[in-house]
């Protein structure tokens, strides 16, 4: 599933750079459509859960809502400043940031496997990073922007982890993914974005983007959040830079070179590598 999920979620920078509009309108789209795609689910048998959530519940429910919205904010602006391999490589780090915060506040203690899986996944990055630093430029702004991307979605999976094992799928993403939508809305207004005057292949790229790598790419994510730590789905995560540089090199001609493969390879054995820490793990859940 979480396969599925990252191929997915590759789809993302395409289509965001196929729909060839600001930043703060193509997220709120993105998850504007997302909500309404799963409203006459969420509505039909959720609802039941929502009604009896907690206010601390409610509270996080708000977190993570703002948190992905910030994180589709920043990194789609990233997008217009930076190569789709540096920003979707750079926006995925969110494993080290969720390290960082799951050991420094939370107590939390990953096995030698993980950490060795991380570094080595990070090494891959570096490898991808670096070669595409020296061609790129006036790239600054937008690898700044994609690590605050990945500071965000840090937040958004570790809000959301504890909420994903107590609420079900829909009763948790539906009110995220319609709270982040409305912040967005928000945000254009306030920020004077147009919302909807875009030409019909914008629009259709704004519910691709809805459907492929949201509905489909990020509610998997948080569809595994019940059985995986947050720490782990993030790492996976990692796998995304991959598909989308390949998806930029066959669809929007950008450059995919032996450096760029190789570092690759090198973020799936580290993936690899972290993922069979789970199974030595003395509490799958840390």
């Amino acid at each position: 599933m979480l396969a599925i999920g990252s191929v997915s979620v590759s789809f993302a920078s395409i289509f965001v750079r196929l729909a060839a509009a600001p930043a703060l309108p193509t997220a709120a789209w993105r998850l504007a459509w997302a909500t309404a795609i799963f409203a006459p689910f969420a509505l039909s048998g959720s609802l039941h859960e929502l009604r009896g959530a907690a206010r601390k519940e409610w509270r996080s429910l708000a977190v993570a809502g703002a948190a992905l919205a910030l994180h589709f904010a920043l990194w789609i602006a990233s997008l217009g400043y930076t190569s789709v391999a540096s920003s979707v490589l750079l926006v995925d780090t969110t494993p080290f940031f969720i390290g960082l915060a799951g050991h420094f506040w939370l107590g939390h203690r990953h096995g030698r496997l993980f950490w060795t899986g991380l570094a080595v996944s990070f090494l891959g990055c570096l490898v991808i990073f670096r070669e595409d630093w020296s061609r790129a430029d006036g790239s600054m702004a937008g690898n700044f922007l994609a690590l605050g991307g990945a500071v965000a979605m840090a937040a958004y999976l570790l809000a959301g982890g504890e909420l994903r094992r107590k609420l079900s799928l829909l009763a948790y993403v539906w009110p995220v993914y319609g709270a982040a939508a409305l912040i967005l809305i928000a945000a254009c207004l306030a920020a004077g974005e147009p919302v909807t005057r875009f030409p019909p292949a914008t629009h259709l790229y704004f519910f691709l983007l809805g459907l492929v790598p949201q509905c489909i790419g990020h509610t998997t994510y948080n569809w595994s959040l019940r059985w995986l730590p947050a720490g782990l789905v993030g790492l996976i995560t990692l796998a995304e830079p991959v598909g989308a540089s390949i998806l930029a090199y066959l669809l929007l001609g950008e450059s995919l070179s032996r450096a760029k493969a190789a570092g690759g390879l090198i973020v799936l054995a580290g993936i690899y590598t972290a993922t069979r820490s789970r199974d030595q793990a003395p509490d799958p859940r840390e």
